[in-house]
């Protein structure tokens, strides 16, 4: 009998709006993505990630403290990150800080492990950006290493090797869940499989059933490891409102607002409203009524075989009040409506 499938919600901490359409400060964006995870915790959400960014349009640099001041507020939700950029970190503090937010959280944390796709944290923290994979690679080894939690000896080449050394504080039951995230390359899929680790597809545009190939690869190569696959999840964006006319017309602006700005740095043109309303209707925005919402998200877990889905449910400016009405329908109706429909 297989698990029944998890819902979590994702954000970025994205800098919005007031009520009178001026931006808020960094502080107050944190402060209220806390009470935004605490809702979710009452809703009987199963999970919260907090991407980590270094940028002016995000106001998460470090989402293990945000997710420690949510610890301290909530008793069931498990708290991630969505991405951790393990490129330009170290693995052994990573590690320190998540096992941390598990303790004081009673293990509830998790991390998820990536790439992710924007750079700024390379300069800022003195990383060669030309080492992009290396960095990874590398670092994903030693991290892999830490999880069993036995004296660690390991050797790289990007710095100093370990000999049996021990990390504290030590994850209190079983070990630290580790995902990785993917946005699209098959090496990434082997890689997780290869340290035997679950999958977090991002997929935040085009049909999600173009990733059905990752997924097969990815069963595949477990069985070639001769290992029993893990959980594969699904983060992508949505928003949902009481019809699918009012939540399109409520995201449209931001959504553009934010998907522009990102553009113009990507050498990508402005959206217009038809792509919008395509990636509406037939890829991967989960935009609209809680039934049309359930209904897509239904459909991608059956056609993916996923154990979760994260529904990334902040987007650019779009304002606090709206996003906490977004969290409670999707809660509330668009949660029982799937499991309704998956039986």
């Amino acid at each position: 009998m297989t698990a029944p499938l998890e819902f979590g919600l994702d954000t970025f901490g994205d800098v919005t709006k007031d009520a009178t359409g001026s931006m808020l400060p960094h502080a107050q964006v944190i402060r209220n993505v806390v009470d935004e995870a605490v809702l979710a915790d009452e809703l009987g959400l199963d999970f919260i990630g907090l991407g980590e960014h270094h940028r002016a349009d995000f106001a998460i640099s470090s989402p293990e403290t945000v997710l420690a001041a949510i610890a301290s507020r909530t008793k069931r939700i498990h708290l991630g990150s969505a991405v951790t950029v393990l490129s330009s970190d170290d693995p052994i503090r990573v590690f320190q800080r998540f096992a941390t937010l598990d303790a004081v959280s009673n293990g509830r944390a998790e991390v998820i492990l990536g790439r992710g796709s924007f750079t700024e944290s390379f300069p800022l923290f003195g990383f060669d950006l030309r080492k992009y994979e290396e960095l990874f690679e590398e670092k994903l080894d030693l991290f892999a290493a830490l999880l069993s939690q036995k004296p660690v000896s390991w050797e790289g080449k990007l710095r100093p090797p370990l000999k049996d050394q021990l990390v504290y504080p030590p994850v209190e039951n079983g070990t630290l869940k580790t995902w990785i995230g993917v946005g699209g390359s098959p090496q990434s899929v082997v890689r997780a499989a290869h340290y035997d680790l679950p999958l977090m597809l991002a997929i935040i545009g085009g049909d999600p059933e173009r990733f059905a190939p990752y997924v097969d690869l990815y069963h595949r190569a477990f069985k070639e490891f001769g290992r029993p696959a893990q959980p594969i999840g699904v983060h992508s964006p949505g928003y949902v409102a009481e019809t699918d006319e009012q939540a399109r017309e409520e995201l449209w602006p931001d959504y553009k607002a934010m998907r522009d700005r990102i553009g113009r740095e990507r050498g990508w043109p402005p959206m217009g409203r038809d792509e919008f309303v395509s990636e509406a209707e037939h890829g991967s925005l989960y935009v609209g009524s809680p039934e049309t919402v359930a209904r897509k998200i239904a459909k991608t877990a059956k056609a993916l075989g996923i154990a979760r889905f994260q529904l990334k449910y902040s987007a650019g400016p779009l304002p606090h009040g709206k996003l906490m009405t977004s969290i409670e329908l999707y809660g509330r109706k668009v949660v029982p409506m799937v499991r309704e429909m998956l039986g």
